[in-house]
């Protein structure tokens, strides 16, 4: 017998800052606004006759209109295809219907797209563990689906958005059969002030305007930082993390994608910053401060300065430590 809820059983999955600067497609962060506002995608799965997605929200009107195409579809597809694998009889397993609630800019550097995959099968997985009596999916195979499905947007599979708005906090990239990603630790008394400035670059454009190979002190550079950078955490050594926050691999690139650029970084380094850098592909720039007055002034700033219509945002945050989440609504 069915163990669900009656009430609709609803996943949130916060943004997410790919790369974090020092770590090309190996690092990931998730946000959380310390205001309380509402940073990522949620959805909404409840039992139904036919399968339906229904899209809402601020940016619903910037995804295809054909319900088909959209990448919740796909992924409640994907997940039914997985149960029929494991043995689920088709017939046995309840249809849903599915709501979208896009809170996420599309092309913005914040995870989007992640954000929808994971809040899908974080609430597909949830869902189906209170109608069989336990989980279909750990969380490593969840991972690897997620990255799958992210891969079909974006040209390629990487995780380092899908990874940390799962399991939140501060991951990297492991990539491995039996563990996808690893936690780190982090400071917890940094914010990060992420200021969204309206336009859209795609991710494949933003990968189109990277060098193909990279040089030999680059790469040395790369590898001494993130190894550096993650002895400095766990040895709690805030001022030698901060130091290895440098980009040698993308923004040297995409910085000419982002107008204004040059000045946010200049003024939030002026004005105590530890670290400045772009989320993700961008627009989206990110600033690490370790006192919230040095915060507000920055963030104040690129509200004023970076964003370019109003379709931008800035926030200051923290890191979400919890990931996705799940609640009967």
């Amino acid at each position: 017998m069915s163990n669900i809820k009656s009430s609709v059983l609803r996943a949130y999955a916060p943004a997410s800052i790919g790369n974090v600067s020092l770590g090309f497609d190996l690092l990931g962060a998730a946000l959380k606004p310390i205001d309380g506002s509402l940073l990522g995608d949620e959805v909404d799965i409840e039992i139904a006759q036919q399968f339906s997605l229904i899209v809402k929200g601020r940016f619903a009107d910037k995804l295809p209109p054909d319900p088909a195409s959209n990448i919740v579809t796909r992924c409640y597809q994907h997940f039914i295809a997985e149960l029929v694998k494991q043995g689920h009889k088709k017939e046995a397993i309840p249809t849903l219907k599915m709501t979208l609630h896009k809170h996420l800019p599309i092309g913005s550097g914040l995870g989007s797209s992640a954000s929808s995959i994971v809040a899908a099968l974080h609430g597909l997985n949830q869902f189906f563990a209170e109608h069989f009596g336990q989980a279909p999916f750990t969380d490593n195979q969840l991972l690897l689906v997620m990255g799958e499905l992210e891969g079909q947007i974006s040209g390629s599979v990487h995780y380092d958005n899908v990874a940390p708005c799962f399991l939140g906090g501060l991951t990297l990239m492991a990539e491995h059969q039996e563990q996808v990603a690893l936690s780190l630790p982090m400071f917890e008394n940094w914010y990060w002030v992420s200021c969204y400035s309206g336009i859209s670059v795609s991710t494949a454009a933003a990968r189109d305007i990277l060098p193909k190979q990279v040089s030999m002190p680059d790469t040395i550079a790369f590898g001494r930082q993130l190894a550096v950078f993650t002895h400095a955490l766990h040895c709690k050594d805030e001022k030698l993390a901060a130091a290895m926050m440098q980009d040698v691999i993308a923004e040297p690139y995409r910085k000419s994608l982002l107008p204004k650029f040059d000045d946010s970084r200049a003024f939030s380094e002026q004005n105590g910053a530890l670290a400045f850098g772009i989320s993700g592909s961008g627009p989206t720039v990110f600033a690490v401060c370790d006192n919230l007055q040095n915060a507000k002034v920055i963030n104040q700033w690129l509200s004023e300065h970076y964003i370019q219509n109003d379709t931008g945002f800035s926030h200051i945050c923290q890191l979400d430590s919890g990931g996705a989440s799940v609640s009967h609504v």
